[in-house]
């Protein structure tokens, strides 16, 4: 069997990934629990995966809805990122990252749902430090570089 026959393309899999920042340039970031389908207890974002026929802005307010209890009010959609792209073999899929900056209007209301074990309030420069799910530098970056967002 040739190599170009056994190699299937990836599963193509859109995600969003929101980074939520307080008023003092804090960044929120959760660890992951063992019951999210991959990636257990990385840290990571507020993500979800982009559902059928929903844009991935609106999946970013549904995920941080369901993952914070932040109502809309509560955010405020700041700036919307490039894609990032990550090839994962092992889960067969091709994940294209949607990358949303959001300031957050009421981060002492932030109550987390059991996709996390655990929430942190960082300096974004101490991302390094954890160990995160793919791409979570790349991401951050492209969100705070990209497309201002006016509501």
């Amino acid at each position: 069997m040739s190599a170009a026959h056994s190699s299937k393309p990836l599963r193509p899999t859109h995600v969003v990934t929101c980074f939520l920042v307080r008023d003092d340039g804090q960044l929120l970031i959760v660890q992951r629990s063992q019951k999210v389908g991959s990636y257990h207890e990385h840290w990571a974002g507020i993500s979800g995966f982009v559902e059928p026929n929903v844009t991935p802005d609106e999946q970013a307010f549904v995920e941080i809805g369901e993952e914070t209890s932040l109502q809309r009010d509560q955010v405020r959609m700041l700036k919307r990122g490039a894609i990032v792209e990550h090839l994962d073999e092992e889960l067969d899929r091709h994940f294209y990252v949607h990358p949303f900056l959001f300031s957050v209007l009421a981060p002492e209301d932030i109550k987390t749902d059991w996709e996390a074990v655990a929430m942190r309030w960082i300096n974004p420069d101490e991302l390094t430090n954890y160990e995160t799910v793919p791409k979570l530098q790349e991401a951050y970056h492209s969100a705070i570089h990209g497309e201002n967002v006016g509501q």
